[in-house]
């Protein structure tokens, strides 16, 4: 019984292992700041604000991805489990784009502060993109609650 029981969590290992990384976990890869150090200004403001904004594109691709990932592991896991051996899974080529993006805004940011340009002048960062557009989702979801919860009928027993 125990040695069916550790096979059976082996199996649940190697898979869960094949399973994509959430966006959190994918670390920066490393970009030398050497490779943005003749551009003025302007030109890194620009390339922080295209790449943040590929890099939260990318966040939330890899997201999604992850999610279904996990969602069809509970599944595989609840109704057939031999199915899983047939997941996708694992990170592709978005995550290592993923990785190299945020390295390179890294990269950027630090030559930023060495030219000495003012905080207030970059675009957001990725992570405070994605902080937003995580608050303007709890805004909404509380919204739409309070509008069911008004509309829904008040059934009272007297």
């Amino acid at each position: 019984m125990i040695r069916i029981s550790l096979s059976f969590l082996l199996i649940i290992g190697i898979l869960a292992s094949g399973c994509a990384t959430k966006p959190e976990n994918i670390g920066a890869s490393y970009v030398s700041p050497y490779k943005y150090k003749d551009y003025d200004e302007d030109q890194i403001i620009i390339e922080m604000d295209h790449v943040g904004r590929r890099t939260n594109e990318l966040y939330y691709s890899l997201k999604k991805k992850a999610s279904s990932d996990t969602a069809e592991m509970a599944v595989g896991l609840l109704l057939f489990w031999p199915a899983l051996f047939f997941l996708e899974g694992g990170d592709g080529p978005e995550a290592a784009e993923y990785a190299r993006l945020r390295g390179e805004y890294e990269a950027l940011r630090t030559v930023a502060v060495q030219k000495k340009i003012s905080l207030d002048k970059l675009p957001p960062s990725p992570e405070q993109l994605v902080d937003g557009f995580a608050e303007d989702e709890k805004k909404r979801k509380g919204a739409s609650n309070k509008k069911i919860n008004k509309s829904a009928p008040n059934y009272k027993s007297h």
